[in-house]
């Protein structure tokens, strides 16, 4: 894991001045030293320069970066972030095709995979990635996203020169790239907010590599082409089938995300998805004679002011602790006070150059940078609901129904809190249906399907083009913002791909919520353990932070000068003043209500005041 910046430009000779490209390459790439501490360095060609930033994974000795190979008296040279998979069976294929290698780092498997299958070679990629090729045969620049985007990829041009970076602070150390706001940035934030729309960079002018997609960049131009995305196929196997296919995909994508140089750990709530995860990998450490350490996450206070409900039954501490005693691993707690919650809201900005989910980031950042004192590598269990369909709006009808991202539904709380004329200008309501119908339009048709089950299709491919895209930002940003990678199995394309196509009734056999995946772990962990209902990522319920948002929300509303004036109406800030506006509905998922409403607006000012933004309406 790593981070990396660039540019090139195919309309001009940048060895007239290597040294100053260098220098500037540099100073993108050190804006991202967070996710790579442990090296660096840099490359300048006739038309590309590279920078990287490095933290050490695979062979740490080696694999330095940026990484130049050479063939038939050309040179390509990769700036590469993420973890391949599959990088043991590429690496034979590629040594029968002639390719010598001179070090144990995937990076090399990359480098050598675009110098032989050229652009097809994202389609035999399997893991996290985000990458940059200067080719210099043909003389162009290659860029490549992994399939569901778990790593970041940024980009912007300025005249005919192509700038990009692993995140949107890296660009804006290019010359001419500002951080400015325009009508679609605005809509992104209140309407979509903390989701983003695909390929979009809220800021003016910045745009992001889609999941899936690479891009070539020459004196042609840009041009960007799909090479994975989710397909229908009629599913013709039987549950029993079903089941062990999904057990025996998780058992080989856990195994594949073992593999690391550096201490290594997992994240175990005690639920399901984490607890299935840990149990794979515990198991297969205990076979190496090695033993696995696990983390769980609790917040101060919440021992004395949770109580259960529907949403969240129980807190998640006993259970951890339950799993980890009987899988055997080194379990820790981890904790985070108030103060150190509230705080971490700015650290959580800079992290995502980005509002985000709040605490929710937060509170990650926090707990990351705990965990990375002791480990490097850690697997969690994101996304198992996205892909197995656990979240409330895959179950209520009133939610996945409606003409609206179930997710957030609310879009008249978040237009009241503009300015009138501001809201009028912005359309707000049509953009957000524009993207919902854009992303609908995308959804593969299986010909014979019920409307029911084209409609539970569409929401599997919402959630997993929108809702975990998000949590895959948030995960990346806040776990490389302390230098962590942490690895997300569920997010497998392979897992993916086939429970896609999986019928509802499979899914969720007997009305059992993810009973599919609860089956494929049977004789995994206990019974207990694979029916406990779901319990969400942990959030604070001690109303003292509360308490510390509305205070120092307070202090941006009463100051005229503050920059969020520019955008809230005096109605709203008003209401927030007095407490009595209607905070209370959720605004993003199932963890962003009140509280994280008024942090997302404490974030929104910072944001703009640390970016210096300029809004452009």
């Amino acid at each position: 894991m790593c981070g990396f910046a660039g540019f090139s430009d195919y309309s001009d000779e940048l060895l007239d001045e290597k040294y100053l490209w260098m220098a500037l390459a540099r100073r993108m790439a050190r804006r991202l030293s967070h996710r790579g501490p442990d090296d660096q360095g840099a490359h300048v060609s006739a038309h590309c320069a590279l920078a990287h930033m490095r933290l050490a994974v695979i062979d740490p000795e080696n694999g330095q970066q940026p990484m130049t190979a050479r063939r038939e008296g050309h040179e390509f040279t990769i700036a590469y972030n993420g973890e391949l998979y599959n990088a043991a069976e590429l690496r034979a294929d590629l040594e029968a095709r002639g390719c010598r290698f001179y070090t144990n780092c995937d990076t090399e498997v990359v480098l050598n995979a675009y110098i032989v299958y050229g652009e097809e070679c994202a389609k035999k990629l399997n893991g996290i990635f985000a990458f940059a090729v200067d080719d210099g045969w043909k003389e162009r620049t290659f860029l490549c996203r992994d399939r569901f985007g778990v790593k970041p990829f940024f980009y912007t041009f300025q005249g005919e020169r192509l700038a990009f970076a692993s995140e949107i602070k890296g660009l804006f150390e290019f010359p001419g790239v500002n951080p400015v706001l325009d009508r679609e940035g605005l809509c992104e934030i209140f309407g979509l907010g903390p989701a983003r729309t695909p390929g979009h960079g809220v800021f003016q002018g910045i745009h992001e590599l889609k999941p899936g997609h690479t891009a070539m960049f020459d004196r042609s131009g840009f041009h960007e082409q799909q090479y994975f995305d989710l397909s229908a196929a009629p599913h013709t196997q039987s549950y029993k089938e079903t089941v062990e296919t999904v057990r025996e995909l998780l058992a080989d994508t856990v195994k594949r995300q073992l593999i690391a140089d550096v201490p290594l750990c997992t994240f175990l709530s005690g639920g399901l998805d984490s607890s299935v995860v840990t149990a794979i990998a515990a198991r297969l450490l205990r076979e190496q004679g090695r033993s696995l350490s696990t983390y769980s996450f609790e917040f101060q206070g919440n021992e004395e002011f949770f109580t259960p409900s529907s949403f969240q039954p129980d807190r998640d501490q006993a259970w951890a602790e339950r799993v980890s005693k009987i899988l055997g691993t080194q379990h820790s707690t981890l904790l985070c006070d108030n103060d150190q919650l509230a705080d971490s809201l700015f650290e959580g900005v800079i992290a995502k150059d980005l509002p985000g989910m709040a605490d929710i980031d937060g509170s990650l950042l926090h707990f990351c940078r705990q965990v990375k004192k002791y480990h490097v590598v850690a697997l969690c269990g994101e996304c198992a609901d996205e892909i197995f369909g656990g979240y409330p709006w895959f179950h209520r009808r009133e939610m996945f129904d409606g003409t609206h991202f179930p997710w957030s539904n609310n879009l008249n709380t978040r237009q009241s809190l503009l300015k009138p004329e501001l809201a009028a200008e912005l359309g707000m309501e049509d953009y957000v249906n524009r993207r919902l119908e854009e992303t609908l339009a995308a959804v593969p048709i299986l010909e014979g399907e019920t409307p029911e089950q084209h409609r539970m299709r569409e929401i599997s491919y919402l959630n997993i083009k929108w809702f975990m895209a998000t949590l895959l930002d948030r995960k990346d940003r806040c776990s490389m913002a302390s230098g962590l990678e942490v690895r997300v199995p569920y997010c497998d394309h392979r897992i993916a791909q086939y429970v896609f196509n999986v019928p509802w009734d499979y899914k969720c056999p007997g009305g059992i919520t993810k009973g599919l995946l609860r089956d494929a772990a049977r004789g995994l962990l206990p019974d207990e353990i694979l029916n406990r209902k779901k319990s969400p990522y942990p959030k604070t319920h001690n109303p003292g932070y509360e308490e510390i948002l509305k205070q120092r929300l307070g202090y941006i509303l009463r100051d005229s000068l503050q920059p969020i004036h520019k955008i809230l109406s005096q109605e709203a800030v008003q209401g927030l003043l007095g407490q009595n506006f209607d905070y209370g509905k959720p605004w993003f998922g199932q963890l962003m209500a009140g509280p994280q409403m008024l942090a997302y607006l404490i974030q929104i000012n910072y944001w703009m005041l640390h970016y210096n933004i300029y809004v452009n309406i």
